[in-house]
């Protein structure tokens, strides 16, 4: 097993089997998670539910090599609990949101499946990629729904995969805590048939016997080997493919907190609404006061 430095929490370890053509990432977020988490007085189930879709996203997202990209998860629903969740993750800056009805929450106790939390939704994958030009960069536009069906959101993020991308996936996510001390942690395993990344993946199905092989390794980590702080992640791949002749570890981004709000971005946000508009917004003190949803600043723009 071929690695180049031990990680800590709040980096991506990335990974390749290559007899197997598989790829994969691994992290731990746990003092990043906090802080996104107590900006708002989230319940257990809204607090789980938004450490999953945080270390999912991450995952998903730091599997995009070009740099100023940007994978933006949004579940919405509808006759549930949560009316709207949404993470973005950009190059190791990461953010989230939920959006949820406290009666309906406290009510429903502490089922977490996806049917109770949303009701009847979708889940959207939107990846802006940034591609370099000869003068300039071009920002192309991706976007894949799949239904909020299954136990998790990370089942769901598994059929958008396979559905919309053709590449079979696997992803473990493991979150722990309450009050204000969350800790979660998650693996992503994905198969490219035919090929190392960047080839033309063909005969993509789940019954590809490489695919089978990775799948029940990599399946077979436990919940308590991800958010243990004295297994590393190199070692948790070392447990889980020791029998392999090569697997490639490489660091990828350590993770900040991403929330972009600032006065100079709202003055902007604010620039293009008329004159009457922001008159109609503004306080007794002649400022409009926005709250940002990710980190819950309050900022008073004299606009």
């Amino acid at each position: 097993m071929q690695t180049q430095h031990s990680t800590l929490s709040e980096q991506v370890l990335g990974f390749t089997v290559p007899e197997h053509d598989a790829r994969g990432r691994l992290v731990r977020l746990d003092g990043l998670l906090d802080a996104i988490l107590s900006a708002h007085d989230y319940p257990a189930p809204i607090a789980h539910l938004l450490a999953e879709a945080l270390i999912v996203v991450t995952l998903a997202g730091s599997l995009i090599k070009e740099p100023g990209s940007q994978l933006t998860m949004q579940a919405k629903g509808e006759g549930g609990a949560v009316n709207l969740l949404v993470c973005d993750y950009r190059g190791g800056e990461l953010r989230g949101y939920v959006d949820f009805d406290a009666e309906a929450v406290a009510s429903s106790g502490a089922a977490s499946d996806l049917e109770t939390l949303f009701g009847k939704g979708y889940l959207a994958l939107t990846f802006d990629i940034v591609l370099p030009l000869e003068e300039r960069t071009e920002t192309r536009r991706h976007q894949g729904i799949v239904p909020l069906e299954g136990e998790s959101i990370s089942r769901a993020v598994e059929s958008y995969f396979f559905q919309s991308e053709q590449v079979p996936t696997l992803i473990r996510v493991a979150v722990s805590g309450e009050g204000r001390r969350y800790h979660a942690a998650g693996m992503l395993v994905q198969h490219l048939p035919e090929g190392e990344e960047g080839r033309e993946r063909l005969h993509v199905k789940l019954s590809h016997p490489a695919w089978e092989h990775v799948a029940i390794m990599a399946g077979s980590v436990r919940h308590g080997e991800l958010l243990d702080p004295a297994l590393t992640l190199e070692a948790i791949l070392q447990r889980l493919f020791h029998e392999e002749r090569e697997v490639r570890i490489f660091p990828g981004e350590r993770m900040v907190r991403g929330c972009r709000c600032s006065v100079e971005h709202y003055q902007a946000v604010l620039s293009g609404f008329s004159e009457a508009d922001r008159q109609e917004m503004r306080n007794d003190a002649g400022e409009i006061v926005v709250d940002c949803a990710f980190c819950s600043t309050k900022f008073a723009i004299a606009a």
